[in-house]
């Protein structure tokens, strides 16, 4: 990041992002070391400004600790009391006297310049409208015209993004830590809306900037383009895919003499159309995106990272110790194919990951898994790591409702414990038939159980780190694996 641009005193991003939920710092020190004012959207003015900061956090407990933040701000010349909760601090800006500033998002004047600024998009060449002064580029893609007499309304339930609706048309997305390059989550919905794909909530439009001062660090010297948000239509009436299985286990917990095909609330319905809905989305990523088949050198060094995750873990979380012999031969199964296919995938996939709507299911958030590098994000995968990732939330959600039965029925856990398996393997089951249309080959198989694995080991590591009294459901789902 080049030399700061704002005249603001770093400590005043400081307390902001120590008090936000998706800054992704908390419990690290660190300190701002740069903040950079990139563009002002169209139509400030009458004692309102909103720009764009890009907020430099530079960590101070090891080496190459540094992420940059966006923070767009609402910059008035009176207070606005109606804003005290999003309230940054008072400063003097140079050429504008004076200011109260405050989170934009949370303010629904400042929020309807971006609504605008996408709506006059559309009406440029392209669909593309760029401020050359500054290098913000509104997107829009053609066929839906926005609501322009709609109110703001930020969601609270977020953490690594800030989600703002407008009315029920449409959702943007405000990324808060930006990578130079391209965002997944808008690379594949760009595409899967122009293909016409049915399990996506369609993308309008896209903001980007363009770093000028970074051209010299370019081959084709445009410079280094950053992007900050996406416009994509609203699923208002949509209900979240975790909360609709949670439900249903509940159900059957309280039943007390149904099988899971049984009860009211059986899911195996869903699960079927869930699987065949992500069949479809791979499907469209496959004919869009680079597919390859990789040899044994491919399958090796497959097998070999998940043998270091396995590594690192033990060290974490000694209680795999005793299925590690188990694990590393999942694993050498992989190592022992004669290769695999990868393509484009969403890359961290569960239940929270897809919402069920009257016309079907809906995947979103293609951003991959937030801990991962964008390049990384951006790799090519095995397919059936996002299968593996369905199987792993189609297990949670039942032993998270045993959990919760167990606090006022302690005697019934061994019944308790029967359903929990039995919604699990029946959801699980319907859902891979239905992916896989039947059972899966020999090689699909081998590839799906060392990506459960993984992803298993990963769920003790991060159970112990924030949920410690949690770990025992991916360590029981280990213990499984060892007497399959």
């Amino acid at each position: 990041m080049t030399a700061p641009t704002s005249q603001v005193d770093p400590d005043v991003f400081v307390r902001y992002l120590e008090r936000t939920r998706w800054f992704g710092g908390k419990g690290r020190p660190f300190s701002v070391t740069g903040v950079r004012r990139i563009g002002e959207l169209p139509g400030s003015g009458d004692g309102l400004r909103v720009v764009i900061d890009l907020v430099e956090v530079t960590y101070e407990d090891g080496p190459g600790g540094t992420e940059i933040y966006q923070v767009p701000l609402a910059l008035y010349t009176e207070a606005e009391t109606r804003l005290d909760h999003a309230f940054l601090g008072w400063w003097e800006e140079p050429d504008f006297g004076w200011v109260h500033a405050y989170d934009a998002l949370h303010d629904r004047e400042a929020m309807a310049l971006w609504l605008r600024a996408f709506a006059a998009a559309a009406g440029e060449t392209g669909g593309n409208s760029t401020d050359t002064s500054s290098g913000l580029s509104f997107h829009r893609l053609a066929g839906h015209e926005l609501d322009l007499d709609t109110h703001s309304t930020l969601f609270s339930g977020e953490q690594s993004n800030s989600s703002v609706a407008f009315g029920e048309d449409s959702l943007m997305k405000v990324f808060r830590k930006i990578t130079p390059g391209v965002n997944p989550d808008i690379q594949v919905h760009d595409v899967l809306t122009s293909a016409g794909s049915e399990h996506i909530a369609a993308l309008y439009g896209w903001l980007d900037w363009v770093d000028g001062a970074a051209s010299s660090d370019t081959d084709d010297g445009r410079g280094t383009t950053m992007q900050l948000a996406m416009l994509q239509q609203f699923l208002r009436t949509a209900s979240d895919g975790w909360d609709l299985a949670v439900a249903s286990a509940r159900n059957l917990f309280a039943e007390a003499d149904l099988h899971a095909h049984e009860a009211g609330g059986d899911f195996a319905g869903e699960a079927t159309r869930l699987g065949e809905a992500l069949r479809a989305v791979h499907t469209v990523l496959a004919e869009n995106f680079p597919t390859e088949r990789r040899g044994p050198d491919a399958t090796a060094a497959l097998a070999d990272a998940m043998t270091q995750r396995l590594d690192d873990a033990l060290g974490v979380v000694p209680a795999l110790a005793p299925f590690a012999d188990t694990l590393r031969a999942t694993y050498d199964r992989v190592r022992a194919l004669d290769g695999l296919t990868v393509q484009h995938v969403h890359g961290d996939l569960h239940l929270g990951q897809t919402l069920r709507t009257s016309l079907g299911w809906k995947i979103v958030d293609f951003e991959g898994e937030p801990a991962k590098p964008l390049a990384d994000r951006l790799l090519p995968d095995s397919p059936w790591r996002d299968v593996a990732g369905m199987l792993r939330s189609f297990d949670y959600a039942p032993r998270v409702v045993e959990r919760s039965f167990a606090q006022d029925d302690a005697d019934g856990a061994p019944q308790r414990a029967y359903r929990a398996d039995e919604w699990a393997h029946r959801n699980s089951n319907h859902f891979l038939v239905a992916y896989a249309g039947g059972e899966p080959s020999d090689e699909e198989r081998v590839l799906l159980d060392a990506y459960v694995a993984d992803k298993v080991v990963y769920e003790t590591v991060y159970e112990t780190r924030n949920r410690p009294a949690w770990v025992d459901i991916p360590l029981a789902a280990v213990a499984r694996m060892g007497q399959a």
